[in-house]
């Protein structure tokens, strides 16, 4: 937008715990090859094309992986990587990053992306990016992406949309209702139903003077001490004093013009092994295979295989399932139970961390 600088904001301090055993603690599923060629963060780096530079690109990662984002993603200034002594949630991880942009180009709007979603094709997601940057930096109001729903999902959150605001080319701007946590079966197809709810894609668009206020307002506690930092290092330091909120809760329910703008591109938040099959060619027996190994499947029916390059996963006579071998770790369970290795996680991190 003209007087606008924009820039973006890529959040890569999750732990991608549903994607043990490739996802680890020191090497998370951002990082990892899962859904083509490209890691998730460099796709999501990617996807921005020209539409950013990477001089004014922001990545917000844990401190112990800056070394993997600075391999990763050459391009991005040492400087534009912040490295968070502990995870906090998004909120924290936006917060600094407005501080640190409204310090370098006050007068700015910023795109805040995850690092771990699956967005395609990437000319009609720059599309309606600029949409929403244009509808941030005319109105001042918050603005997120709501992706339409494609089936009743439990594990997403949802959007309640309201009156239509604006038409910016053939792309419509609705005002947001509600905010709605992750809902039973029964809820999400009643939403499905209605026609009126979107997914909540966690994708953002904003003015970092409207950040800032409403950050200030909502939640003083999560930006005062940032704002007086005057360093990186003066902001690692208080950094786990922050109270640890996500943005949708610290904000967004909370601000009183949030909008939003529909979604109707394919999208995955891949944030379990059975979202492969949305972001993966399958084989003729629905077979998805990730991470490069040789699949042989026999009478083996819409499984999802992710091993390295240079090994063999044979499948014989099963179906549904998940098979996933990284390092000297071994994963095998029914897809409809994949949400349940978070199970696993705890329990190795309270017996055997290593593994983790």
């Amino acid at each position: 937008m003209q007087g606008y600088e924009t820039w973006a904001v890529i959040m890569a301090g999750g732990s991608g715990t549903r994607f043990w055993p490739a996802s680890r603690k020191q090497h998370p599923k951002q990082f990892l090859r899962v859904a083509g060629s490209k890691t998730l963060i460099q796709e999501t780096a990617a996807r921005l094309g020209d539409l950013i530079p990477p001089e004014r690109r922001l990545v917000v990662t844990g401190h112990e992986h800056v070394a993997l984002v600075r391999k990763q993603l050459p391009k991005i200034p040492p400087e534009n990587v912040l490295a968070e002594p502990t995870g906090r949630n998004t909120a924290p991880c936006i917060a600094w990053a407005a501080v640190e942009i409204a310090r370098r180009s006050p007068n700015s709007v910023q795109v805040v992306l995850p690092s771990d979603s699956v967005i395609r094709p990437a000319a009609a997601f720059q599309k309606l990016v600029r949409v929403a940057i244009e509808e941030a930096a005319n109105s001042n109001a918050l603005v997120t992406f709501g992706v339409q729903p494609t089936f009743a999902a439990t594990g997403y959150g949802y959007i309640e949309i309201g009156d239509e605001l604006a038409m910016r080319g053939k792309t419509p701007v609705h005002a947001v209702q509600r905010f709605v946590e992750k809902p039973d079966r029964a809820r999400a197809e009643v939403f499905l139903a209605t026609g009126k709810y979107l997914w909540n894609s966690g994708m953002f668009v904003w003015t970092t003077n409207a950040i800032l206020a409403a950050l200030r307002e909502h939640a003083p506690a999560v930006l005062t001490a940032l704002e007086g930092c005057r360093t990186s290092a003066e902001a690692i330091a208080i950094y786990p004093a922050i109270p640890s909120i996500a943005i949708d809760v610290a904000v967004m329910e909370k601000a009183r013009d949030v909008r939003v703008v529909p979604f109707g591109i394919s999208w995955s938040d891949v944030g379990a092994w059975p979202a492969l099959v949305d972001v993966l060619p399958a084989d003729g027996d629905g077979n998805v295979n990730g991470g490069g190994a040789q699949l042989l499947a026999v009478d083996a029916l819409r499984n999802v295989v992710h091993a390295p390059k240079g090994e063999i996963v044979a499948l014989v006579g099963v179906s549904d399932l998940v098979v996933v071998r990284a390092g000297k770790a071994i994963l095998v369970c029914p897809k409809d139970r994949a949400q349940d290795v978070k199970q696993i996680v705890d329990r190795l991190s309270r017996e055997d961390p290593s593994w983790l």
